[in-house]
């Protein structure tokens, strides 16, 4: 993760400069009640991964220092790579000791929910008081549809990040709504010398992003509603038959891309078409070398095209905070995480994040980061409108062990490369899935 903060490391002098005082848009519920406390003498542990935008590191530092200043809590953050967070919780839920709280990714939760604190009252709460949670909130983190194992924290939004002159250099005015005109753009921008890239390595967010996006696209899934194994489908074919005619208009090397490769080949100017977060653009406006920050002028945002399936197929990646059993502290840690939630700390954090995390909760949507830069606005629904990455099926251990295992991902690179036919590597990616969703 070294290369992404040398890359996308945000100023918190910027996070200033963007943030605008957020007031409160909206008006909290009367029936939102919260009267939690933490244990006399409790001590907290957070394990989280790690900073992208150096805004978000430093807002939720000067958090946690307000709330041990408020409660007289101590709370130690530790700071992981997203592909370290996971093993380390498994770790902790194994064993039963480690970090009090983990924020992670994905339906990680889901690996094993009976090792985490039930925090059904506090997800009430801040659902009553905020506008309600958005429904992938509720089917990451709520799988029984009765009980929370988890807070959603919100999920990092992706959109295509381009560069507007190269787009319109390939002919395009404005950009492609669809798939077709998609593919039309990067068969053009190839054309021109100036490549689109998409990570196809075991990249944890930028792969599974857009990978799921695309399958989805077509009318393809993993799973059906009753969580059968469905992947070797004609819908998929049809995926993977566009994503081999798509591969060739990329930059070499994008097989191997993990999630900092994008963005410093979009900053290189190795590529100008990429799926990302809103980072891409703050590292080249808020950087001291005056090519980036003319490429910052010519950056911008799109949401994802759609595809035969007619609607909006997104996936972004979703952050969960969970409190394990094993914490000496269960009050503390709801506590800490309650007062992390609140507006008044969740809204600087937000901006000084500069939007980089896409609130799970609508009364944020109000937040002035989302208006206050137009190129900001396409990253606001992300999670209002994202898939779960069991879709359509229910989350649990088969759900997360499939996404970990990067299934999707890996039929798609497959196919891509040319390594297997569409067909083969459909069949491949289903012989997997079914491993994990067993009969």
């Amino acid at each position: 993760m070294t290369q992404r903060r040398d890359f996308l490391k945000t100023t918190a002098g910027v996070a200033a400069g963007t943030a605008v005082a957020a007031p409160a848009l909206w008006i909290p519920s009367a029936h939102a009640q919260w009267a939690g406390k933490p244990e006399p003498g409790a001590k907290l542990r957070v394990l989280r991964w790690s900073r992208f935008v150096q805004g978000d590191i430093d807002q939720y530092m000067a958090n946690v220092k307000k709330f041990t200043e408020q409660t007289g809590v101590e709370v130690r953050v530790d700071n992981e790579g997203w592909e370290d967070v996971r093993p380390k919780a498994a770790v902790a839920a194994n064993t039963g000791a480690g970090p009090d709280i983990i924020l992670s990714t994905n339906d990680d939760a889901n690996l094993y929910p009976e090792k985490l604190v039930d925090v059904t009252d506090l997800a009430d709460y801040l659902g009553k008081k905020y506008g309600g949670w958005y429904p992938v909130c509720e089917q990451y983190l709520r799988p029984d549809g009765r009980n929370w194992i988890g807070i959603p924290l919100g999920a990092a939004g992706n959109c295509m990040v381009y560069r507007t002159s190269h787009m319109k250099a390939a002919g395009f005015d404005s950009f492609p709504k669809d798939t077709d005109g998609f593919l039309k753009l990067c068969k053009a921008l190839k054309d021109k010398g100036t490549p689109a890239g998409f990570a196809l390595g075991n990249a944890t967010g930028d792969g599974n992003t857009w990978c799921h996006w695309l399958l989805w696209a077509f009318g393809g899934s993993l799973v059906d509603k009753d969580n059968k194994v469905v992947i070797n489908s004609p819908e998929t074919i049809k995926a993977l038959e566009y994503i081999r005619e798509l591969y060739p208009t990329f930059a070499p090397g994008t097989l191997a891309w993990l999630d900092p490769n994008n963005n410093k080949a979009f900053l290189d100017g190795q590529i100008s078409l990429t799926c990302n977060g809103i980072s891409v653009y703050y590292a080249a406006k808020t950087s001291n070398d005056p090519k980036l920050k003319e490429m910052a002028a010519d950056i911008n945002h799109a949401n994802m095209p759609i595809g035969p399936a007619g609607q909006p197929t997104e996936f972004n990646l979703f952050f969960n905070q969970m409190i394990f059993k094993h914490t000496k502290f269960p009050n503390a840690a709801k506590e800490f995480i309650r007062f992390m939630m609140e507006e008044e700390q969740y809204g600087p954090w937000m901006q000084a994040a500069i939007g980089y995390v896409s609130h799970p909760l609508d009364a944020y949507s109000k937040n002035p980061i989302w208006t206050v830069d137009a190129k900001h606005t396409p990253y606001r629904d992300a999670v209002k409108i994202m898939r779960p990455g069991g879709w359509p099926g229910k989350l649990g251990y088969a759900s997360a062990g499939a996404m970990a295992d990067f299934i999707v991902v890996n039929m798609m690179a497959e196919a891509a490369s040319g390594q297997r036919s569409p067909k083969e590597a459909a069949e491949r990616a289903q012989k997997r899935a079914e491993r994990y969703y067993k009969v």
